[in-house]
């Protein structure tokens, strides 16, 4: 009897492999390493335009200090502070939040002069995760928040982290393009395809431009 099960078994997967698409079997068969050179990157997502409201909205500026956006390390994060910028002041002209994060060993004058602190802003100290172990979810629900826009570097460290941790904690994220920045293209893409795709996550996030964001 236990032959005659196995014999079944045994066919029934010879059947499956037969009846695959030309490939497939094979293609199963791979890890995603020896299938590396065949991945296809997707479509660009649509940028879209939205409104906020300013009262429940806050900039979050993730680790524009010297020690991690420079030229040396990430031209990427120089070349996005203009666009940051002027983001920066149209948030706080409309009266809107801005709360800053910094990596281990800096403090706030280490940020980039185009993106200083104004005075009363808040800042927290942490890893990718600007969540674990600082203050920055109760600064958030403080101050009646309930969007974030998520800027920084590095896309793939405290942008990809922070921006997961506020959605899974229930916070609308905005995501402008050109506000992120790594040592190159590849973790940006890859952030922003993530941050569109993953599960619980996906659901929170709109990505967009720096010049696409308004306030009401």
């Amino acid at each position: 009897m236990k032959s005659k099960r196995s014999s079944r078994v045994l066919l029934s997967i010879v059947a499956l492999i037969c009846f695959l698409p030309a490939g497939a079997a094979a293609l199963y068969g791979e890890n995603v390493v020896d299938a590396w050179k065949d991945v296809k990157a997707p479509p660009a997502p649509e940028l879209k335009p939205v409104v906020l409201d300013r009262a429940s909205t806050a900039l979050l500026l993730l680790d524009f200090n010297k020690q991690v956006c420079n030229n040396e390390r990430r031209p990427r994060c120089i070349a996005s502070i203009p666009a940051v910028s002027r983001l920066a002041e149209k948030v706080r002209g409309s009266g809107a939040a801005v709360v800053y994060s910094l990596t281990a060993g800096s403090v706030i004058s280490d940020v980039a002069p185009a993106l200083a602190a104004k005075s009363g802003e808040l800042s927290v100290t942490s890893g990718p995760d600007k969540f674990f172990r600082t203050d920055l979810e109760n600064i958030l629900r403080q101050k009646g928040i309930k969007t974030v826009i998520i800027t920084g570097t590095a896309a793939h460290g405290a942008v990809i982290y922070t921006a997961s941790g506020a959605a899974l904690r229930g916070f609308t994220v905005i995501l402008p393009v050109d506000g992120l920045s790594a040592e190159g293209l590849y973790p940006e893409q890859y952030t922003v395809w993530h941050l569109l795709n993953a599960p619980r996550v996906s659901t929170q996030v709109t990505v967009t431009r720096t010049d696409m964001i308004s306030f009401k």
